[in-house]
C-alpha cells in the first residue's frame, strides 16, 4: 500500500467516525416483538371510545395521526367496557378482546398521568387498554391541549407495540409523542429551549411501525365487529391499580419504574407502560 493510499484510508476512517458521531442516535423503539396479528395490510384496529367530551377530540386526533402510517387503519368506535366486581364501568375500563379500550376518570393522586396495557399471547397482542388520569388533567398544569395530545398519542402508540424514543424529561424534544418531556408544546420552558412540539408521532415512529408490521400472519388478533366483541375474562385485573401491574421490568433514566409485567401463565401476560406526572 502506498503512502497516498494509506492517507486516503485514514481520511476515510476519520470521516466515517465523524459522520457516525454527527448523525442522530435513534435506537430501535419497538416494544419487544409485540404486535397485533394480521393477515392483510393495513392492520384494521378499533379504538373503543369510553372517554368524556373533554377527551373526544384528542382521541380522534391520535387515531388520525397514527393512521398516517402505511400499516395502520384505526377507527374510533363506541366503547365496550364492561364493569365487574362492583367497579364503575368507565373507570375500571375492562379490556375487550380484539381492540383497544380508551378511558378517562379521576383515578386519584397516584402519580401517573396515563397507563397503557397490552395483553399478550406469545408475541401477539390480543387486547389493550389506555387509561387517562383526570385527577391530574383537571389541574392547571396538565389541563392543556399539549399535555392531553402527548399522553393520548403516547399511550395509544404503546398499544401498537411502539416504545419510547427517549426517556429523559429535561432535554430537547425529538418532535414525537413517544419522547418524554417537561414541555410537550416545545419552545422555552423554565429557561430552557425544548425545541419542537412532542404532541404527535414523527417519521421515525412510522418507520418503526413499518418494521414491526413488515410481515403478515395467518390470522387476525383484532376485529371491529361490535356484535362480536366480548370481554376477555382470563385476566380480570384493574390496571389502574399499581398493585396489579406485576413486577417491574424497566425504569426510566431518572429511576422511575415505567414498565411492568404480570405473568398469566401459559405464555400469556399483561404488560403495562406508565407515564408519570412530571
Amino acid at each position: 500500500m502506498t503512502k497516498s493510499s494509506i492517507s486516503f484510508s485514514v481520511v476515510g476512517i476519520v470521516a466515517s467516525v465523524l459522520l457516525l458521531v454527527a448523525a442522530p442516535a435513534f435506537a430501535n423503539h419497538s416494544w419487544g416483538n409485540y404486535h397485533w396479528a394480521r393477515s392483510a395490510n393495513p392492520l384494521s384496529l378499533s379504538l373503543g371510545d369510553n372517554v368524556t367530551s373533554a377527551w373526544d377530540a384528542y382521541l380522534s386526533t391520535a387515531s388520525s395521526d397514527w393512521n398516517v402510517s402505511d400499516v395502520l387503519d384505526t377507527a374510533v368506535l363506541a366503547g365496550g367496557t364492561n364493569g365487574t366486581r362492583g367497579r364503575d364501568t368507565p373507570k375500571y375500563c375492562n379490556p375487550t378482546k380484539g381492540l383497544v379500550e380508551v378511558c378517562n376518570s379521576k383515578y386519584g393522586s397516584n402519580g401517573w398521568l396515563g397507563v397503557a396495557s397490552i395483553w399478550i399471547s406469545g408475541n401477539h397482542i390480543t387486547q389493550g387498554t389506555v387509561k387517562l388520569n383526570d385527577t391530574y388533567f383537571n389541574t392547571t398544569k396538565y389541563n392543556t391541549s399539549a399535555w392531553r395530545n402527548l399522553v393520548m398519542c403516547q399511550e395509544i402508540g404503546h398499544t401498537f407495540g411502539i416504545d419510547h424514543q427517549d426517556e429523559a424529561f429535561n432535554n430537547s424534544n425529538l418532535g414525537t409523542c413517544m419522547d418524554y418531556t417537561s414541555a410537550p408544546a416545545g419552545g422555552i420552558y423554565n429557561g430552557f429551549d425544548y425545541g419542537p412540539s412532542n404532541e404527535h408521532p414523527n417519521a421515525h415512529d412510522y418507520d418503526e411501525l413499518g418494521a414491526i408490521y413488515a410481515h403478515l400472519d395467518s390470522f387476525n388478533s383484532s376485529f371491529t365487529s361490535l356484535a362480536s366483541r366480548s370481554a376477555d375474562r382470563r385476566a380480570n385485573i384493574d390496571t389502574s391499580d399499581a398493585r396489579e401491574w406485576g413486577r417491574e421490568i424497566r425504569a426510566s433514566r431518572d429511576g422511575r419504574s415505567i414498565l411492568y409485567e404480570r405473568d398469566l401463565g401459559g405464555g400469556e401476560k399483561v404488560l403495562t407502560f406508565v407515564t408519570w406526572a412530571d
